[in-house]
């Protein structure tokens, strides 16, 4: 397990140095993920920049002035700073991600926009470093996904959240992956490789102890935007060859990916503590 979060968080510091975006800010379409142009507005193109993630979970929540957020992988900090708008000064927002390159990013973004109410941690979402019963909302943006065991993860959401304190999760789920997606590196670090089932998901956050599991929205993505995923993780030398003008790797893996786009999709899910 060690080591497979190891290569994880490799990968994403190699996309770090490559500056690979979301797909959304890739293909224009911030609305794809549910940004609003007013959330991104004063952000600064650096901050899509460095984003990894495939929807927006705050935009299907209510989180409110004086609220404790928990940002599972917070990655380079986007959601970080809508949620510490959303909070206000009388509340807080927590980051958790395991790699160290995003914290440094995230910490320099959190400073540049005068943040005062983000505290950001170094740890693994199976072991969260948060105190039980502390957070009224616990979000992530394409992470769980991405764990090796998500039944642990699920059960530190159920720890972490006050009494009466929700989730609402942006994520990748799948059903009927060709069995060369769940077994590529690249794919599992593009979240594609780990990805569980809707029923397989709001199953794990049942049995964790959770309640209200549903998913309250669903993207759908093309094969044009899953190939571009993929080959941002793709080497350089990789990337380069053409063939009439067209980046011939990409070309292929659109190919192959119009299956996987039928059966992979981005859901917002749901769930509260007792």
């Amino acid at each position: 397990m060690r080591h497979d979060k190891e290569r994880i968080s490799g990968e994403y510091s190699k996309a770090l140095r490559k500056g690979s975006r979301t797909v959304v800010a890739k293909t224009g379409n911030a609305a794809f993920a549910d940004y609003s142009e007013e959330d991104l507005k004063g952000l600064g193109e650096d901050v899509l920049e460095h984003s990894f993630g495939c929807g927006n979970p705050l935009a299907f929540s209510d989180v409110r002035e004086g609220d404790v957020v928990l940002d599972l992988g917070c990655g380079a900090g986007l959601d970080l700073l809508l949620a510490a708008e959303r909070v206000g000064s009388s509340g807080l927002v927590i980051g958790v991600d395991m790699n160290a390159d995003m914290l440094v990013l995230a910490e320099r973004r959190i400073k540049a926009a005068g943040c005062r109410n983000v505290i950001l941690k170094q740890g693994v979402i199976e072991a969260l470093p948060v105190e039980s019963d502390s957070v009224d909302w616990v979000i992530s943006n394409c992470v769980i996904n991405l764990s090796p065991e998500k039944p642990k993860a699920f059960a530190e959401i159920a720890r972490v959240l006050k009494p009466g304190g929700r989730m609402v999760v942006s994520d990748i789920v799948a059903e009927n992956l060709p069995w060369w997606v769940r077994h590529s590196g690249v794919m599992t670090a593009a979240c594609g490789g780990g990805v569980i089932s809707e029923k397989e998901y709001l199953a794990g956050l049942k049995a964790a102890g959770l309640r209200d599991c549903q998913v309250i929205a669903r993207n759908y993505y093309d094969a044009d935007q899953l190939a571009f995923i993929v080959s941002e993780a793709a080497p350089d030398l990789l990337r380069r060859l053409t063939c009439c003008g067209k980046s011939m790797l990409h070309s292929l893996l659109t190919k192959l990916a119009r299956p996987v786009a039928r059966n992979l999709w981005s859901a917002k899910i749901s769930a509260a503590a007792p």
